[in-house]
């Protein structure tokens, strides 16, 4: 619907596990692009976290729907980026490894082992300039 309060309150509402997924991903997408606003932010790796942990789940519906295989599923790029720029590059690797482990794709070549390597070598930079 494009309507953030709407969907966050659609929620708790049985449904299959396809509308959940694009449910959960328009959350996400629609929190991350006003990530500015410390709310919203919290709101996109909160609901991130929740589509990653539903993912196991989702999965085979997902890949039964798109042919076979799983399409690209930027909910985990986005979590990924909320959490390094709040810092969390731990946590923001770890996102990125648990979707690689899950099979998913972020769309780039390097997939998201690729990402969670940009991340950590961002990170050891930015610790050798502050220490």
């Amino acid at each position: 619907s494009g309507d953030l309060d709407r969907m966050v309150r659609a929620l708790p509402a049985q449904s299959n596990p396809i509308d959940r997924h694009f449910l959960l991903q328009c959350i996400v997408m629609q929190s991350y692009k006003a990530r500015k606003d410390s709310g919203m932010k919290q709101l996109c790796v909160k609901f991130g976290r929740v589509h990653l942990d539903e993912m196991t789940a989702i999965a085979p519906a997902l890949a039964t729907e798109f042919g076979g295989s799983l399409p690209v599923v930027p909910s985990f790029k986005w979590l990924a980026t909320a959490l390094a720029e709040d810092g969390r590059v731990d946590e923001a690797v770890a996102v990125c490894e648990t979707a690689s482990r899950l099979g998913l794709s972020d769309g780039t070549v390097g997939g998201y082992l690729g990402r969670a390597k940009r991340l950590r070598s961002v990170s050891v930079k930015a610790s050798s300039k502050n220490g």
